[in-house]
């Protein structure tokens, strides 16, 4: 079955930092560099005390609160505590326009404002995947609205392509939440207060929320019952800016240095049998077929991954590779979740956080959703391969300093 893909150029000028954002962000910053280190930083993330422990005013509402100073933070982290599910609700956006935005495959380059919701004083996270329509049969590119979440760090990342502005309202209309005066996502309480951070300047917000339009790099602070002293701010270390030169993508090429890993699965992969609940035939009935992108980097050297991974003489699984530019083919009878961790159990390789087949170091993962990239922090077996996704596996140092873009070929 064949599946175009078509050649996708990513642009370069994807604005992914809060740029000088010891206030919010300020304007901005070179491409996808935070201000508080280089890029691709490998040490672990924590949500930060003044996040996650703002002081509480003391009893009167009309106290004015000040800014807190910046606390560096990793891209990806997740801040707050879990109070809302991922996803939209049954209200939600699933594909269908909604105040006046349409769910279409993802921009090819993103801005975000970042909003923080307190009760009583205790930051709840923003749920990831609000906006985010997954690949179906029908659908099997997916799509995503011009404004969505991608991770619990309470970024909501925004269209920089059209030149279109986005409201609050907008952002809750497709979450599926109510957002009114005296209503927040089903938390309700008083004193309901608005802060916006813009560059350093904290400014109380006294008009309808659902209006609040969300301006790049600007921290929204909504706090619900007793307010806080201080509003916490953050510098992000965001992920690498993107290599202006994509690389091409030819069926049967190579991309990398080969030689570290032999051809095909290994003793301990798939040898016919079912592997993770993903079976291997002779003649797979193909329903789902979608295609995801594997980069593999050791101390700043490009890794070419193996041909023939969970491909047999006698049956083909339904995760495979054809050949090393890395792309790996999910071709399948039925529409599942597939995972990073699954490939590498078809292939027989170990996937952990500091061990990519047979390689051991700190492993930083980056995602890249058709421009919309970032850091992933959580176990990196679980990395879904969805449809066009770009995985990138830095293991040891130097960071990489850009994130590889790709002229795809038609696969087969």
């Amino acid at each position: 079955m064949l599946e175009r893909l078509g050649v996708r150029f990513v642009a370069i000028s994807l604005v992914l930092s809060f740029a000088g954002c010891g206030g919010g962000g300020g304007g901005s910053s070179p491409t996808g560099t935070g201000s508080n280190g280089a890029a691709g930083a490998s040490a672990p993330a924590s949500s930060p005390t003044p996040a996650s422990s703002p002081t509480p005013a003391s009893g009167a509402t009309g106290t004015t609160p000040t800014l807190a100073a910046a606390t560096p933070i990793l891209d990806g982290t997740t801040l707050g505590d879990t109070n809302w599910p991922a996803g939209v609700t049954a209200t939600g956006g699933t594909g269908q326009p909604v105040s006046g935005l349409n769910c279409t495959l993802r921009s090819t380059s993103y801005t975000y404002a970042h909003l923080s919701i307190y009760q009583n004083g205790k930051l709840l996270s923003l749920p990831q995947n609000i906006g985010m329509v997954e690949p179906t049969m029908a659908a099997p590119t997916g799509c995503a609205y011009p404004v969505h979440t991608v991770d619990a760090s309470g970024k909501i990342h925004m269209d920089a392509t059209t030149g279109a502005s986005y409201t609050l309202g907008q952002f809750f209309a497709i979450w599926g939440e109510t957002l009114s005066a005296t209503n927040v996502a089903g938390l309700t309480g008083s004193p309901m207060t608005i802060y916006v951070n813009d560059g350093g300047a904290l400014t109380q917000y006294t008009g309808d929320p659902a209006s609040l339009v969300l301006k790049p790099h600007e921290e929204i602070t909504v706090m619900i019952g007793t307010p806080l002293t201080q509003v916490p701010t953050y510098t992000w270390t965001d992920p690498p800016p993107f290599d202006p030169n994509p690389i091409t993508l030819v069926y049967g090429g190579v991309v990398g240095a080969t030689g570290t890993w032999p051809n095909g699965n290994t003793a301990t992969g798939g040898t016919g049998s079912p592997v993770d609940g993903l079976t291997c035939a002779p003649n797979m009935s193909v329903l789902y077929h979608v295609h995801a992108h594997l980069a593999i980097i050791n101390n700043g050297k490009w890794l070419a991954t193996p041909m023939n991974v969970g491909i047999l003489s006698q049956c083909t699984y339904e995760m495979h590779m054809h050949d090393q530019t890395g792309i790996i083919h999910i071709e399948a009878p039925s529409e599942k979740t597939y995972t990073l961790g699954q490939f590498f159990d078809i292939w027989g390789e170990p996937l952990t956080n500091t061990n990519v087949a047979g390689i051991q170091g700190d492993v930083v993962a980056y995602i890249n959703d058709n421009g919309d990239s970032r850091r992933y922090m959580g176990d990196i077996r679980n990395i879904e391969l969805t449809s066009l996704r770009d995985i990138t596996l830095q293991i040891g140092t130097p960071p990489v300093s850009t994130l590889a873009t790709y002229s795809w070929y038609e696969p087969q």
